[in-house]
């Protein structure tokens, strides 16, 4: 159970870099992390999650982008399959992170997040997040948020810097609380 699942929905390449960022940090730290989409119905460029992946996973870091406040209808679907692993009580106490984006500045970053964390804390997850300590969260450009690392594409053609460190560092955080709970 040494695995960081990093399941994400990304439209325009944002949420991705994110979840790539995540992974990157985590394998820093010596944790393997899967990259994984919810199937689509489309050609993607990261195999599609299965429940298997997400029971065996030592922790979760779940993204998308916003969807007038919530997360993508792929990522609920999804999520909606899962009942069976909330009742066997598989994915309780496993460290869990949250990840996004939004077209503007008040496009809803912070509603996803905290929309994303409502199953995952029916689940029994640790849902963390970024401490005020992360230098990125006092930019006055771009997305990061206490909640995670966000991205606010704005006509951005890729994140700010600040945006994909927090994404690092999340991973990073995310890495040491599976070995915390292992």
């Amino acid at each position: 159970m040494s695995s960081l699942l990093v399941l994400f929905h990304s439209s325009t390449g944002h949420v991705a870099r994110l979840a790539e960022e995540i992974a990157a940090g985590c394998e820093s730290q010596g944790i393997e992390a899967w990259l994984r989409s919810p199937d689509l119905g489309r050609e993607s460029d990261y195999l599609t999650v299965t429940k298997d992946e997400l029971r065996a996973c030592g922790g979760l870091a779940l993204g998308s982008p916003a969807r007038f406040g919530g997360m993508s209808s792929h990522m609920k679907a999804f999520f909606e399959t899962t009942s069976d692993l909330w009742l066997s009580g598989a994915m309780v106490d496993k460290p869990a992170g949250l990840f996004g984006a939004s077209s503007s500045l008040h496009g809803g970053n912070e509603a996803v997040l905290l929309n994303m964390a409502i199953p995952l804390l029916h689940h029994g997850m640790l849902v963390t997040g970024i401490p005020y300590t992360e230098a990125g969260l006092a930019a006055n450009t771009g997305g990061g948020t206490p909640y995670g690392p966000t991205v606010v594409e704005n006509g951005q053609q890729k994140p700010h810097p600040h945006e994909l460190e927090l994404a690092r560092n999340l991973g990073i955080r995310l890495a040491k609380l599976i070995k915390a709970t292992q």
